[in-house]
């Protein structure tokens, strides 16, 4: 009987060692083999935004790794919601991706209804880029030298200037709301159906200033369209080392970044989930968006998988303090 067993244990190990092999081999097979089709990627944003700036790139990037494209498709509406809606909904087959932003952090802080979850209905995979904050104004609108002109100005005509936003409820709304109580200044809000729409409007001089993502207003502070006045947070951007920094300005609390996410629908099979966090840190690693990220004033702060996760769960519950405290509404 004991030989029997013995036999028995032996034929059991081997089963299940070669079960064991096979979804190895199975799971190695799948992780490689996608994508085998183009992928798209919902971005929920007009082009010319933060969001769709920093897309863009990447893929391009996952593109030339893969050798499968990767099409945006630019879902903009309802602060970044609509897209996200869309996205929540898509297959998990790993084709249809999601890149968000801290707007969709805040969104549960400022609509009353939204049609998905970011928590329940998506999956994790990585911070693709993170950039801080920057006040910028039309410069025929506000001709002022400096940031203590600028505040001159605004003080001495409440309500008479405005700043355009991405929409209700995204961060370009929550930094201005949290400039106007930390500064103690009234400067009237212009929400946009995303942010390159209102970069375009504070270029023609239809509103008077931004509180935007670098990103996306980089190329225009370079090209001289806007000015620059102050990046959030306590240090200089190496990319921009001229304009001062919140803290210098004495504004300490002033703390505000813009931060870029890369998602799948719930149910995205773990394999292809590993390999999307693959390629991205592959792409973070290039020589061209090491170029295109430093040129915009953005960092790799490499979150992926859980961590992204835990990490998105703090920005909810921050945001939602931030909202309570500035009052802010939506229009």
């Amino acid at each position: 009987m004991k030989q029997l067993n013995l036999k028995t244990s032996r034929r059991q190990w081997m089963v299940l060692s070669a079960a064991a092999c096979a979804a190895f081999s199975f799971g190695a097979h799948a992780q490689s083999s996608w994508p085998t089709k183009p992928v798209t990627l919902i971005v929920p944003f007009p082009a010319g935004g933060g969001t769709d700036t920093f897309a863009r790139p990447l893929s391009a990037q996952f593109s030339k790794q893969t050798g499968k494209s990767m099409v945006i498709d630019n879902r903009g509406g309802a602060g970044g919601n609509l897209g996200a809606g869309v996205a929540a909904k898509a297959p998990a087959d790993g084709y249809t991706l999601f890149m968000g932003a801290v707007h969709h952090s805040i969104a549960p802080s400022m609509y009353p209804k939204l049609d998905y979850d970011l928590e329940r209905d998506f999956v994790p995979l990585a911070i693709v880029a993170s950039v801080p904050h920057v006040l910028v104004v039309n410069p025929k609108n506000m001709a002022v030298a400096d940031f203590k002109a600028f505040m001159d100005m605004v003080k001495s005509s409440p309500g008479k200037f405005n700043y355009g936003s991405a929409g209700g409820g995204t961060s370009h709304h929550l930094a201005g709301e949290l400039f106007k109580m930390q500064s103690k200044t009234f400067i009237t809000h212009i929400p946009y159906r995303g942010a390159g729409p209102a970069l375009q409007d504070l270029i023609a001089g239809n509103v008077d200033m931004m509180f935007d993502g670098l990103g996306s207003s980089a190329q225009h502070i370079k090209g001289g369209r806007i000015k620059a006045l102050m990046v959030s947070g306590n240090k200089r951007n190496p990319a921009f080392p001229d304009v001062p920094c919140a803290a210098e300005l004495g504004m300490s609390d002033y703390n505000v970044n813009t931060w870029y996410g890369l998602w799948g629908p719930k149910g995205m099979p773990a394999d292809v989930q590993a390999r999307a966090i693959d390629e991205v840190r592959k792409a973070a690693a290039s020589d061209e968006i090491k170029t295109s990220w430093g040129n915009s004033g953005a960092e790799f702060p490499n979150l992926t998988g859980v961590q992204f996760g835990s990490f998105v769960s703090g920005e909810i519950k921050k945001w939602a303090v931030v909202a309570k405290a500035s009052g802010a509404k939506l229009d």
